[in-house]
């Protein structure tokens, strides 16, 4: 059986366009479920901290980049230990389950600015755990031409429970008169299902298909977490998803210049991620389908071209309907076209028992740049203004996607089983006879 190494698996000569399996709908029915859990919790948080605990917003926002920042920083360590003997499975359900505990610390906290912080790193390092290995579990649990539609069909369970979490907290709210205690409650226990869900449905290592079983990573000691970077595919992937995310300047402040454009009641401010998400979610699938169809690099560098039409949108338009539907819309395509489908990208191009190792350390750089963008934005912002920062970032954008339509590896003809490790030595790597 073959196995394509490069986001071409889609345009491989041999094509299986088989549905996605069981494994995949299992990890996105734990991810519907987790994500409700989670998003129940950041939907009450600001109230939470502010209204209920009298927090200052100094406190707020040393809590808030805590919840935010923790996650990139054990993200290769979640894949590393993924990787070493396989354990996906353990190393997700390990990261799932502490995400799930800190619901019950955020109680036992009792209103403390540190038990808080404790409860919410807790949840943010079982997120970084989770991610990478979760990632791996889905790139090899599909055959290798159905990757984009996998993705596309969890990112979209996915994004379904970030919905839904919002809702059912004030919901919660509205019913119980204001009782967080009751939120963080029912959010565990929601928490819990998706762990038993990973248990019951999702298999381990020894059930993955034969074509993606691979060594042990403990059988090569010498490499480390920077390993998959040695691929040239795989480092060019990294080099322009990395360029990328330095010219993306983050949904928070494109939702703020909405704002102040449309000047309109900040009461309706916590809707607008609500627009966006919905567009993901009606996207995601189609987006991976036609990235398995003519090649993923196509829809991520169009996504990122999505994302450039709405800093174009803000610095051109100036009628309020067309402006607050078309930044929302394009943002979601942005989304859909390159969250998932990254992942689908990188997969292939990356050995079996290097996959979860990989995937962290591109969602990591990733991350980094994105934070050192939206940094510097920020500071842009105040020392020029919106509109000559805004004008940047759509500049340093178009740039870095020119950099990507180049960087990017484009079709190639499927190789041999088993996906060689590109850190073994040339006597230990499978003979193409």
């Amino acid at each position: 059986m073959y196995l394509a190494t490069t986001d071409a698996a889609a345009t491989a000569t041999q094509v299986t366009r088989g549905r996605v399996g069981g494994p995949v709908l299992a990890l996105g029915a734990v991810s519907l479920v987790t994500d409700i859990s989670s998003e129940m919790v950041t939907a009450v948080l600001p109230l939470y901290f502010v209204l209920q605990l009298g927090l200052s917003p100094l406190q707020f926002g040393f809590l808030d980049g805590l919840y935010n920042g923790v996650t990139a920083l054990v993200r290769l360590l979640g894949g590393h230990a993924a990787d070493r003997g396989g354990r996906h499975k353990l190393v997700a359900g390990s990261g799932y389950a502490l995400s799930a505990l800190s619901r019950l610390g955020l109680l036992l906290a009792g209103g403390g600015t540190l038990g808080i912080g404790v409860a919410l790193a807790a949840d943010r390092i079982g997120k970084g755990v989770r991610t990478a290995p979760r990632d791996a579990l889905i790139s090899l649990s599909a055959p290798p031409d159905a990757l984009g539609r996998a993705f596309g069909v969890h990112r979209a369970m996915d994004t379904t429970g970030a919905l839904l979490g919002p809702l059912a907290a004030f919901a919660l709210l509205w019913a119980t008169a204001d009782a967080y205690d009751a939120v963080f409650v029912v959010s565990f226990c929601v928490g819990l299902l998706g762990v038993l869900l990973l248990i019951a449905f999702v298999p381990g290592r020894a059930a993955l298909p034969a074509h993606h079983r691979a060594p042990a990573v403990t059988d090569r000691p010498r490499a480390g977490l920077l390993a998959p970077l040695r691929a040239p595919a795989f480092r060019r992937i990294f080099v322009a998803a990395a360029l990328l995310g330095a010219a993306t300047i983050g949904d928070a402040f494109l939702y703020l210049l909405l704002q102040r454009r449309l000047d309109f009641a900040v009461s309706w401010f916590p809707l607008l991620p609500l627009g966006s998400a919905a567009v993901y979610l009606l996207l995601a699938v189609p987006a991976g389908r036609l990235g398995d169809r003519i090649g993923r690099r196509v829809p991520f560098l169009c996504g990122h071209a999505a994302l450039l039409g709405g800093y174009v949108l803000l610095l051109l338009t100036d009628t309020g309907p067309v402006l607050l539907v078309g930044v929302l819309l394009l943002l979601g395509v942005f989304y859909a076209a390159t969250d998932g489908v990254l992942m689908a990208l990188a997969g292939p191009v990356l050995p079996a028992a290097r996959r979860a190792s990989g995937m962290a350390l591109l969602q990591t750089g990733q991350a980094l740049c994105r934070l050192l963008a939206a940094a510097g934005f920020g500071a842009a912002w105040t020392l020029w203004g919106t509109r000559p920062a805004l004008i940047v970032a759509a500049v340093a954008l178009a740039a870095a996607l020119a950099a990507a339509v180049a960087l990017l590896p484009g079709p190639t003809r499927p190789e041999l089983p088993e996906d060689p490790d590109p850190t073994d030595p040339p006597e230990r790597r499978p003979s193409r006879a």
